[in-house]
C-alpha cells in the first residue's frame, strides 16, 4: 500500500477527531490527504512520543476520539506505551502505525520490522491490546479504521506501506511553533475552554 492512499481513506472517515502524527514526510502527506483535519492535527517531533501524546490527549478529553498516526520506528522507540494502553484501556484512542520498514526521515536505514521477524501488532497483542491488527490492502485498512473509530477499547492498526513519498504535494508553510498554536486554538474553540491565555506582556 501507499501511505498517502491510506491517509485519504482515513481522512474521509474523520470529522471531529483530534490527530497526533509523527514527524517527516508523513506530515505534508497528511495535510494534503486530509486538509479538513489541518487545524485538528499536531505533529510530534520526537520518536517514541506520538502515541504517548495521543494517549494523554485521549485521557484529558475522554469525550473526544483521538487518532495517533505513529510509525514503526517511533513505536519501536517506546514499546512501553503498549503496556500502558493495555492497562489503562482508553476507550477513545485509535493508533495507526505506518510500517514502511525504514527510518524515512533520516535517509531510509531499516527499522527492526524490515527483516520480517518483528511484528508490531503481535507485540501489542502480547502487551495486552486485544484489538491489534496488521493490514496490507486498502479495503482492510479502511475497515479496521472504521472499527477502531467505533471501538470502546484501544485499537491498533499496523499498515504495511511502501517507503515511497507522494510527489507533487504542497509543503506545509508553517513551523512547529505555529502548528502548536493552530492546534491548541482549535481545541480551545471546539471545547469552549482556555488552554493558553494571553501573554502578560500583551
Amino acid at each position: 500500500m501507499k501511505r498517502y492512499d491510506c491517509m485519504e481513506r482515513l481522512g474521509a472517515l474523520l470529522k471531529d477527531e483530534l490527530v497526533i502524527l509523527s514527524l517527516g514526510a508523513s506530515v505534508d502527506e497528511w495535510y494534503n490527504a486530509a486538509p479538513h483535519m489541518r487545524a485538528a492535527s499536531l505533529f510530534q517531533q520526537q520518536l517514541g512520543c506520538v502515541t504517548p501524546q495521543a494517549f494523554g490527549l485521549a485521557v484529558g478529553l475522554p469525550h473526544r476520539r483521538v487518532v495517533s498516526l505513529d510509525t514503526d520506528g517511533g513505536m519501536m522507540f517506546n514499546l512501553g506505551i503498549l503496556g500502558t494502553l493495555a492497562n489503562e484501556q482508553p476507550p477513545n484512542l485509535l493508533v495507526v502505525v505506518w510500517d514502511n520498514e525504514c527510518y524515512q526521515s533520516i535517509g531510509g536505514p531499516p527499522t527492526h520490522t524490515a527483516k520480517g521477524r518483528v511484528d508490531i501488532a503481535r507485540i501489542a497483542q502480547g502487551a495486552g491490546i486485544e484489538q491489534a491488527y496488521t493490514v496490507r490492502d486498502l479495503d482492510a485498512f479502511e475497515d479496521h479504521c472504521r472499527a477502531g473509530l467505533a471501538a470502546t477499547v484501544p485499537y491498533l492498526v499496523v499498515a504495511k506501506v511502501e517507503s515511497t513519498v507522494r510527489h507533487g504535494i504542497r509543503r506545509k508553510h508553517s513551523d512547529g511553533r505555529e502548528d502548536k498554536y493552530i492546534f491548541v486554538r482549535h481545541v480551545e474553540a471546539t471545547e469552549g475552554i482556555v488552554i493558553m491565555g494571553p501573554s502578560e506582556h500583551n
